[in-house]
């Protein structure tokens, strides 16, 4: 054992300095943190993970959009498993609509006579909806028939992807840059009635079954697999899930506000996933925590920690 190092602030520190007294710390949440950015820090600088990420909640909406383009771009992440509602969201910035800052104690029945949804704070108009449908079909119709039928999500978000003209998407970043975006739950989300309207006039029949071929090739294939979890659900669960194929991922962070006590898998610690062969060992760190907050420090943390040249 060691002893815990009282933390030091300092005026001018950076946001790396302020990460290293947490890990000096050690302990509690301050502990995790500083070694969430030791293991993300590893991920990014060393080729031989394949580094998978996954998105649950409302990370798009709320501001964390740029931060993952950024990631894609320049090629910490080599696959992106997300909720329905991120792709949603992505493709709302990019046809050019907006979300805006709210109020937690708003009147709810006013939003909705107003013609304004919210999650929590995040507030939309309720219209926008609309107007993705026809932005989604104009897209879709864009897309060659053959390419429609028996297409697996990541293929059909990768030709979505391809048509989008917003430089800030997720969905066109990592369209060009060959990064898989799985999303299980898809249709569980406010594209899922308009695709089915889609195939209902137009040739389109998805098969998401063949999203396994391409997901087990990239976890056969990882020399060391590593997870950066936000949130839980469905993409928490299926990243560590199709990583059982190799015995679990090697390295893994986890940062989450739901609880452990009730027996869910998205406030279930990393340890836990041990028990099921979905991580290998001790090379973990689960921060209980708003991703809002916490994943942008450690990002900017651990690309402090290794610098331009992309190696600590």
């Amino acid at each position: 054992m060691r002893r815990v190092e009282q933390m030091r602030l300092r005026p001018g520190m950076t946001v790396g300095d302020l990460a290293e007294e947490m890990r000096r710390a050690g302990v509690i949440g301050a502990g995790r943190v500083g070694r969430a950015v030791e293991i993300v820090s590893e991920m990014f600088s060393d080729p031989g993970y394949t580094t998978f990420i996954t998105l649950s909640g409302p990370l798009v909406p709320g501001g964390l959009r740029r931060i993952m383009t950024d990631l894609i771009r320049d090629g910490r992440v080599d696959a992106v498993v997300t909720n329905g509602a991120n792709v949603v969201h992505d493709l709302v910035e990019a046809m050019g609509a907006v979300h805006m800052v709210g109020a937690t104690e708003a009147d709810d029945a006013d939003l909705w006579r107003r013609g304004i949804n919210r999650a929590y704070d995040i507030f939309i108009e309720s219209g926008v909806f609309a107007d993705l449908e026809r932005y989604v079909g104009g897209i879709l119709d864009g897309i060659p028939e053959e390419d429609r039928v028996g297409v697996p999500i990541h293929g059909l978000l990768r030709e979505v992807g391809l048509r989008v003209g917003d430089e800030d998407s997720i969905l066109l970043n990592a369209a060009r840059r060959g990064v898989p975006i799985f999303s299980p739950g898809l249709l569980d989300s406010m594209l899922g009635i308009p695709l089915w309207m889609y195939s209902k006039r137009s040739r389109l029949r998805i098969d998401p079954l063949r999203d396994f071929d391409l997901f087990s090739e990239m976890v056969y294939d990882a020399e060391r697999a590593g997870a950066i979890i936000l949130g839980g659900g469905t993409p928490k669960h299926h990243v560590l899930y199709m990583n059982t194929l190799r015995e679990g991922v090697d390295a893994a962070v986890q940062i989450s506000s739901a609880r452990a006590d009730d027996g869910s898998l998205s406030g279930a610690p990393l340890r836990e996933a041990v028990s099921w062969g979905k991580v290998k060992g001790e090379r973990t760190s689960t921060i209980f925590g708003d991703v809002t907050i916490v994943f942008p420090l450690i990002v900017a943390a651990a690309l402090e920690r290794i610098g331009p040249s992309g190696e600590g």
